[in-house]
Formats: C-alpha cells, sequence, structure tokens
C-alpha cells in the first residue's frame, strides 16, 4: 500500500483527518517526536538537539556547528529507514518535509485553510480565543515556513509545487477530505511498484550518505539513483580539489553505492565560504569584551584556526545570550561596563555549570585570580596572549567538556 505524507496548518482539523485515515487504511502512524527518537538513537544527539532543528530560531553558532544540518540529515535517514521496510505509513509533522527524492507511492498532501476559518475552528472547538488563535497561528505558521524555505527553498509552505493534493478543510470537511485522499491513494499512479521501491532505496542511500558526510563535518545536498551518488557543494570553496577528493573518500566505499559525482549547487557563487566541521574544536566560542576591535580581531584570528565564535561587547549581552543559546567555552574580560566579568562568572558558573570559562584580562591582580578559580574558572589568561596559547586553552575545556 502507498505511503501518506501530511503537512498542515494549525487548527486545520489535520488531528482528525489523520485520525480517520488511520482508522480507514491500517497505516502506522509516524509523528514528529517518533523520527526524532530514532534519529537519537542512529546519530547519539539528544532528542532535545535534534528537536531544535524544527525551531525557526538557529543557534547563532549554527554557521560553525552545523547542528541544524546534522539534525536534519540523521531525520532524514530515520525516515528513509521506515519508507524502505514497505509497511504502510502515514507520516504527519514537520517530518512529513524530509522526503528529498521523488517515491512515487508516496502520497504528499497539505491540509490548510484560509485565516478566518482556522479562527472558528479555534474558537468552536478548541475553545481559544480569536486573539490566542491568531497568535498562535501566526507562530506556527513563521516555524513552518522557515522550516519548508530551508529544506526545499520554497517561500510558502503551502505552495501546491510541494504536494499532490492540498486541501482546504473547512471547504470539504473532514468526511470530504478523508475521501479525497483515499480515492487519490488508489490511483494507479501513487501504486508500489517495483520502480518505487527503488526509487525508496535511492532516498535511503542518499540519506546514508548525508549522514555519513555530516559526521565528518561535511554539508552538501545528496541525491542518489541506481547507485550513482550525486554531491553538490553549495557554498564557495577555496581548494576545490581537495574538497571533492574528501567527499569522494567519505562516500565511495559505502555499501550501495557504485559511483560519485560532484557538482556545484545554485549557491555556490553566494558569498560564504564552505568550512568543514571538526568535532575536535569547540564551534560555541563565546568572546566577551568591551574592546571592539580588539575582540573582533581576536574572533578573526580563531576562525583562522577553524574555532567558530560569536562576539558580544558586555556583561549583560553575555547573559543574555546565554540564557537562549548553548555556548561551549566563554572567553571573558573583567574589567567591563555595567556588569564585570567576575560577576558574569558567577552567574553563569550557577545556572550553567557545564560552560567552560577562561578569563582574559589586561587589568586583573592575583586577588582576582584566586576569585576566579574560585568561581569555577577554567583558565586565567593575561592580555596580550600568545593565540597559540588560547587555542590550546580552548581545545583543552572543550576537551574537558567531552569528557563529561
Amino acid at each position: 500500500m502507498s505511503d501518506i505524507l501530511i503537512f498542515s496548518g494549525l487548527f486545520c482539523q489535520a488531528e482528525s483527518v489523520v485520525k480517520r485515515l488511520l482508522d480507514d487504511t491500517g497505516c502506522s502512524l509516524v509523528t514528529d517526536s517518533d523520527l526524532v527518537s530514532e534519529a537519537a538513537k542512529l546519530s547519539g544527539m539528544t532528542e532535545k538537539t535534534i528537536l531544535k532543528a524544527f525551531s525557526p530560531k538557529a543557534s547563532i553558532f549554527n554557521k560553525f556547528s552545523h547542528e541544524k544540518e546534522r539534525s536534519v540529515a540523521w531525520l532524514r535517514l530515520a525516515l528513509a529507514e521506515k519508507l524502505v521496510k514497505g509497511e504502510a505509513l502515514l507520516v504527519s509533522g514537520f517530518v512529513s518535509q524530509l522526503l528529498s527524492q521523488p517515491i512515487s507511492h508516496v502520497l504528499k498532501v497539505c491540509i490548510i485553510d484560509d485565516v478566518q476559518k482556522r479562527i472558528e475552528i479555534a474558537r468552536n472547538e478548541e475553545g481559544t480565543s480569536e486573539k490566542e488563535a491568531v497568535k498562535l497561528m501566526q507562530h506556527n505558521d513563521e516555524e513552518k515556513t522557515v522550516w519548508v524555505r530551508e529544506l526545499t527553498g520554497k517561500k510558502d509552505p503551502w505552495t501546491s509545487a510541494l504536494y499532490d493534493m492540498v486541501i482546504p478543510v473547512g471547504k470539504t470537511g473532514v468526511d470530504e477530505s478523508v475521501a479525497l485522499i483515499k480515492e487519490q491513494l488508489g490511483n494507479v499512479a501513487v501504486q508500489v511498484t517495483d520502480e518505487s521501491k527503488l526509487a525508496a532505496q535511492d532516498f535511503l542511500l542518499a540519506a546514508k550518505v548525508e549522514t555519513a558526510l555530516v559526521s565528518k563535518g561535511h554539508n552538501v545536498e545528496v541525491s542518489a539513483k541506481g547507485g550513482t551518488v550525486v554531491l553538490a557543494i553549495n557554498k564557495k570553496v577555496l581548494l576545490v580539489d581537495r574538497l571533492e577528493k574528501e567527499l569522494r573518500e567519505i562516500a565511495e566505499p559505502l555499501d550501495g553505492v557504485n559511483s560519485v559525482e560532484v557538482k556545484f549547487g545554485k549557491e555556490f557563487y553566494a558569498a560564504d565560504i564552505y568550512r568543514r566541521m571538526d568535532f575536535e574544536l569547540p564551534s560555541r566560542v563565546l568572546l566577551v569584551d568591551d574592546e571592539r576591535e580588539f575582540v573582533q580581531t581576536l574572533s578573526e584570528r580563531l576562525l583562522m584556526r577553524d574555532l567558530g565564535s560569536h562576539v558580544v561587547y558586555d556583561g549583560e549581552a553575555a547573559l543574555d545570550l546565554v540564557k537562549d543559546d548553548e555556548p561551549e567555552v566563554m572567553i571573558l574580560d573583567l574589567k567591563m561596563p555595567g556588569i564585570d566579568g567576575i560577576e558574569v562568572l558567577r552567574r553563569v558558573k550557577t545556572t550553567r555549570p557545564n560552560i567552560e570559562v577562561i578569563i582574559l584580562t589586561g587589568h586583573g591582580s592575583d586577588q582576582d585570580k584566586k576569585v576566579c578559580m574560585e568561581l569555577g574558572a577554567f583558565a586565567y589568561l593575561h592580555k596580550p596572549v600568545d593565540i597559540d596559547v588560547l587555542s590550546t586553552t580552548l581545545k583543552e575545556a572543550y576537551a574537558k567538556i567531552r569528557e563529561v
């Protein structure tokens, strides 16, 4: 039997449609939480980390950590492994957008409606006020818009270009919506065939190659057909031949890969530079210093050593960032206007003791050093600092984190 992928807006009665379809078709339900759990088992990443992939607010460190891209790759592999088993599936939620290659026996459905009808559903069936319904819809639509744009490049998450069926459930009603989907499932075009099974295997192979690459720090688009794997590089590369050689060395030995083609994707000529993620180095370094020129130069010098960092210029901004994001190591100045470095250290170690803090100061005393080390600082360094000494200290702090 065919598989069904359902993507829907909030307050569109999708839950009712899904329940009816499960009862009528005997499909097995696959939800966001199901695939998050599977992806965590496959990757060794935490479920909490993988869940963040659905958030429209990417970490400021993501350009260095590639955490979101890694999560998506493992989610895609989890979906691919389920699709090739042959059990009829109904996949509902964010994860229904993970299919990156066409499989003819997979029916892609969008359930949506106009805003006013969604508000009526929220008010009449959910007991939600109009004001709260609008707020919830806007937030949910933003999440799904960003998610779809990142995966497909489409700006409209409800565009018919992404689906086999777009159903305005408020107009058709739940019964008719279910009937339309079941009717389409009977269409010969979406029946399981030997060819469509091979397409599912191609999707699985592409997902395996993608996870092998992200596990080595690479982020490229992957597709596969009949054992031929195509890798698309979407960022400007300084040493193309070396990167291509490295990608081939990872992909070619994998089971099922007959050949590898490397091409340049649509974003290759963008200004951003391709960087491989090195999992031996910290990718979430927060620099806190009010000397703007100094700290910007320091950030650039660390980047030259493949140490990704983000800069803030005062203690309050550092504490705000720590609330919302997850730096691994903080390089912290002591003498700053407003909240000074010692107070920042004290608060960080109280609320987020897993963050290693390296003090880097030009004005500290022996007493300051004693206080900082007692508060839990990893190291206490003086300006001007040798960049190699600082790099080594950063790596040692990161090694301590990874031992936990």
